[in-house]
């Protein structure tokens, strides 16, 4: 689904959506098409912490299944990592290379792993997502944050987790890897627009940008402009697919709840849900635009099809940690047990299998989240 400019149908005059709109351009005039017993799609990861372990059992099953082909994958902080080791592993051997690159980094990152201290506890703070709230810890850093930002105590701007992405990924590799694009996100600190890094861009510094929480790390620099966390902008992005890849299948791996059963009281939950919600308020502007680009092909007053002066309808699919995830809250965002992230990992698998066992042949036929429903609004 696309966006014309010189389309006569009158679009809603917000920048945002017009960018999303634009950006949905045909990559290609001709589609390779996947052999019949093979499908085509694409995936977003989302971030969140030590969540991200869940996510790893997503990609550890699809990469098991031969009957998927992945074109493209985006992701933002914690999904920026995954997709950095999922697309470093298909680069140097395939998907069983694949499974055990995303497998080596959760097991390092694990309280657990082999890291060096100073790594292990940088490591920590980058799998944190958000600060453990209602706890004494919280207490401390908020008192510290009033006095102290990540540029007091840290003025040498040490980063070990950058050495550390550089040893475990081959970057020069994955940026010549041409058979996957891969995208990650991260906010440009003066502009307030997310930036987008392509394969071709993507360093251990763009992973670091990507997942730069501003009360815990400094501003990662690159070429002279400083990035925070891409959550705030794209978590994930989704547009990047629709000018680069030939599929029209994106499946959404969101491990921030979308739905919570209860109203939060104490801050710690107050403080939760905040977070849940801001973080997946980009995607839901991303579903809006693309359920508006959905209803003009559907009402017939806009040409689909990937050629020239078509325009792509694009079928959302969603694996969610919701059904496990709503057991959670901020604090199990800070664990770095590995009993903890083999938890999720299996949980994961398992999410994927059912999907997949639901869903597959809806896959390159039609969506199977209704975005329609999904981005109303709801009036009183």
């Amino acid at each position: 689904m696309l966006w014309n400019p010189g389309s006569r149908c009158a679009f809603p005059n917000d920048g945002f959506m017009k960018k999303i709109l634009s950006a949905l351009l045909p990559g290609r005039d001709t589609e390779q098409k996947p052999s019949p017993t093979t499908k085509r799609i694409n995936l977003a990861l989302q971030g969140g912490g030590a969540h991200g372990a869940f996510t790893w059992g997503v990609l550890d099953h699809l990469l098991s299944d031969e009957r998927l082909v992945v074109e493209g994958v985006s992701g933002t902080s914690a999904g920026a990592v995954n997709a950095v080791m999922f697309a470093d592993g298909l680069a140097r051997g395939g998907r069983a290379e694949a499974q055990k690159r995303l497998a080596d980094f959760w097991r390092a990152a694990s309280s657990t792993g082999n890291l060096p201290a100073l790594q292990r506890t940088v490591m920590e703070r980058l799998l944190s997502f958000t600060p453990l709230e209602s706890t004494p810890v919280q207490a401390w850093l908020d008192a510290m944050s009033r006095y102290f930002s990540p540029y007091d105590v840290n003025p040498l701007n040490i980063n070990p987790l950058k050495d550390l992405f550089e040893r475990m990924v081959d970057f020069e590799a994955l940026r010549a890897y041409a058979d996957l694009q891969i995208f990650i996100s991260a906010t440009n600190v003066r502009t307030g627009r997310v930036r987008i890094f392509p394969r071709e861009k993507i360093t251990a510094d763009a992973v670091m940008a990507s997942a730069c929480l501003p009360v815990m790390f400094r501003a990662v620099e690159i070429d002279g402009v400083p990035y925070w966390d891409g959550g705030y902008l794209g978590n994930p992005v989704i547009f990047p697919f629709f000018g680069t890849t030939t599929t029209e299948d994106v499946l959404v791996v969101q491990i921030n709840p979308l739905v919570r059963q209860t109203t939060p009281t104490s801050a710690g939950e107050i403080m939760n849900r905040i977070n849940e919600i801001t973080f997946n308020s980009p995607l839901m502007a991303e579903y809006r635009a693309m359920e508006f680009v959905a209803r003009l092909i559907d009402q017939g007053r806009l040409p689909h099809g990937t050629g020239p002066g078509q325009y792509r309808r694009v079928n959302i699919h969603r694996i969610v940690l919701d059904r496990f995830g709503t057991q959670f809250d901020a604090s199990s965002k800070l664990s770095t047990d590995y009993d903890f992230f083999e938890m999720l990992h299996v949980n994961g698998k398992r999410a994927a299998r059912r999907f997949l066992d639901e869903h597959f042949d809806d896959i390159g036929v039609k969506g199977t989240v209704d975005l329609r429903a999904e981005v109303q609004a709801e009036w009183a």
